[in-house]
């Protein structure tokens, strides 16, 4: 299929990780012409992140759960474009998108002012994922201190490890999953580190014994992190990461119920590396853009509100997966398969609805019992970076809030540079926003979903712009 700017498809999705590849199988299953838009080099996303092929990497499913489920996509995948039913477009970043008599999406495909792309479609369907959420720490910018996904991408992607001894911390089902990850590769994990204590899941038995399936894969996780003699430690968090050249131990204490630290109660634990993550922020800003209402989640963060078809409030405007609310790839399936569904106007079936239910019931019970306690700023220093980017201390901030009247994230922005990095405050968004005391939850409008270079800009915005 041709991709020049007078193409049109009939439904152009954004990203290709599992609710991304069902919606675009599954509409092409139904007739319809699919561009299959993603920034990565191949499908899977982040979630089937896998080795690239000079690696000859024997078995990559063998870092995976649940990679048969992404083998039938990617081969349905294959039949689909070989029968040029579905365009993939891969290193395409799609910045914005705009209405034009049905809908046009905006990519770059690299650094030059002719690596740029238009598509053309009647739908979108938005599949773009999340990102990981982190709540800094005294030492968090060491070598050897890594995001939690980070750490499983380093493995998944590269076949190698932050570290040897790694310690695990943060809160939310990812840190259970990397650590099994990584101990099978054959590091050492001397302690899980949760914030939570879990006692938030005894609150919905129901919607716990609803998916049997969900629970099989914590034990299966914790099966094997009982092999391996790995201490989970609930309750509790890393209040600083000790070293110089990189980090050689953590300091873990216990939380109370307000995620303040309890003095007393530290501990040293000796490693040489540090994954660290508190859940995932749904990433909407193509979507918030265009005006799509968005809901608060029950971790505190903004998700897409969507109806029980996966409709945005834009009209010709779907989402599915993580973009909705985290939840894993289970329920970006069920998503994507619905959203398909209503596009090509097909009434769907009702078991995948019902699955979908199911697992956004769990995803909410999941979220509700790791968000992040309003004291945890308790750990911090005064030096404690906030925004890596732009090397933006705790100090910085609370002198913002208490002596120059900043009153939310974006005041403290305008007066500190925190949050106008290269990341664009998707690192330091939420601990500036709790610094700030600003407890709206809510989404950025941003006019650039990720960077673009100038020369394509210009040439976008210019006097012989459409």
């Amino acid at each position: 299929m041709p991709t020049s700017p007078s193409d049109r498809y009939d439904l152009a999705v954004v990203g290709a990780g599992p609710g991304g590849l069902a919606a675009a199988v599954t509409a092409a299953d139904h007739g319809l012409t699919v561009a299959l838009v993603d920034a990565g080099p191949r499908p899977g996303g982040q979630f089937y992140r896998h080795p690239a092929p000079a690696l000859g990497a024997a078995r990559p499913e063998r870092l995976h759960h649940g990679w048969s489920v992404f083998a039938a996509l990617t081969a349905r995948l294959r039949a689909h474009t070989a029968h040029h039913r579905i365009t993939h477009l891969a290193g395409h970043h799609v910045w914005t998108a705009e209405r034009a008599d049905g809908w046009r999406l905006h990519a770059t495909t690299g650094p030059g002012p002719d690596d740029a792309a238009v598509v053309e479609a009647a739908a979108v369907l938005l599949a773009t994922g999340a990102y990981e959420r982190q709540l800094p720490f005294p030492g968090w910018t060491l070598p050897g201190v890594v995001t939690a996904g980070g750490a499983q991408a380093m493995l998944k992607s590269s076949l190698v490890l932050p570290g040897r001894r790694i310690v695990l911390a943060g809160s939310g089902p990812l840190l259970l999953a990397a650590a099994s990850s990584l101990v099978t590769a054959g590091a050492e994990v001397p302690a899980i580190v949760e914030a939570a204590d879990y006692l938030g899941y005894a609150r919905g038995l129901p919607v716990l014994l609803g998916n049997p399936a969900k629970l099989a894969e914590g034990a299966g996780h914790g099966a094997t992190l009982l092999r391996h003699g790995v201490r989970l430690l609930r309750g509790s968090a890393v209040t600083e990461a000790h070293g110089t050249d990189r980090v050689t131990a953590v300091t873990v204490a216990r939380l109370d119920r307000r995620w303040r630290p309890v003095p007393g109660t530290e501990r040293r634990i000796a490693c040489d590396a540090v994954a660290v993550g508190h859940g995932l922020v749904p990433q909407i800003e193509l979507a918030t853009e265009l005006g799509a209402a968005t809901r608060a989640t029950p971790d505190g963060t903004a998700a897409l509100a969507v109806d029980g078809e996966q409709r945005t409030s834009v009209d010709g405007l779907w989402a599915a997966g993580e973009t909705c609310g985290v939840g894993g790839a289970d329920l970006a399936v069920a998503e994507g398969v619905l959203a398909a569904y209503a596009v090509a106007g097909r009434p769907a079936p009702a078991g995948v609805r019902r699955r979908r239910d199911r697992r956004r019931a769990f995803a909410e019970l999941m979220a509700a019992a790791h968000r992040p306690g309003p004291d945890w700023t308790g750990w911090l220093t005064p030096e404690t970076e906030v925004c890596r980017c732009e090397e933006v201390p705790v100090r910085a901030v609370r002198e913002a809030v208490a002596e120059l009247g900043a009153r939310d994230a974006r005041s403290v922005k305008l007066l500190t540079r925190a949050g106008m990095g290269w990341c664009q405050g998707r690192m330091c968004g939420p601990a500036v926003a709790c610094l700030a005391g600003d407890g709206k939850v809510g989404a950025d409008s941003r006019p650039l979903a990720c960077p673009v270079p100038l020369g394509q800009l210009a040439r976008r915005t210019g006097p012989d712009a459409d």
